[in-house]
């Protein structure tokens, strides 16, 4: 018995993505996002299905896309989590310790 496999991909959107937004968003009867980094595609056998952009999505509305979808919110969410984490951490330096460091001579005990 031969496996059926689905190959799945979620990516951002380059200039040459242009021609499958035009296409899903007429599909969807939507706005067409402007491709670029922030808009996210999913593809289904190389074919891109549905693509997600500033909280709003576009999909073959003639194809099972909602779970793609929602795939794609929550790889927009993980992306914008992982840009504020990056902008709010401090940037750390590096404290660069010498071995031959010389150590300031501890006082002697009296008593």
């Amino acid at each position: 018995m031969a496996e059926s496999r689905t190959d799945i991909v979620i990516r951002p959107a380059t200039p040459a993505d242009t021609p499958a937004l035009w296409r899903l968003a007429a599909l969807d009867d939507a706005p067409v996002p402007h491709a670029g980094i922030d808009v996210l595609i999913a593809e289904v056998d190389g074919q891109p299905v549905a693509a997600y952009a500033d909280g709003r999505a576009i999909a073959n509305t003639f194809r099972k896309t909602a779970s793609l979808v929602e795939l794609l919110r929550l790889r927009a969410t993980q992306l914008a989590a992982a840009a504020e984490a990056r902008a709010t951490r401090p940037q750390r330096r590096r404290l660069q310790l010498r071995s031959n460091a010389p150590v300031a001579p501890q006082p002697l005990p009296q008593g």
